[in-house]
């Protein structure tokens, strides 16, 4: 699942959804790419344990 991020998004607001992220997820990973400096995308993959 991928979460685009708007460039207007200030520092508070891209920690807050990351933290929301990283909540609601029970195994798999995330990742941030950044472009000059700038967060651009975050990244989620769940795993599903049966």
């Amino acid at each position: 699942m991928r979460y685009q991020v708007p460039e207007d998004r200030k520092n508070d607001e891209y920690m807050k959804l990351l933290r929301q992220i990283v909540e609601e997820l029970k195994f798999g990973s995330v990742t941030l790419t950044v472009q000059d400096g700038r967060i651009v995308q975050i990244q989620k993959e769940e795993k599903i344990r049966i």
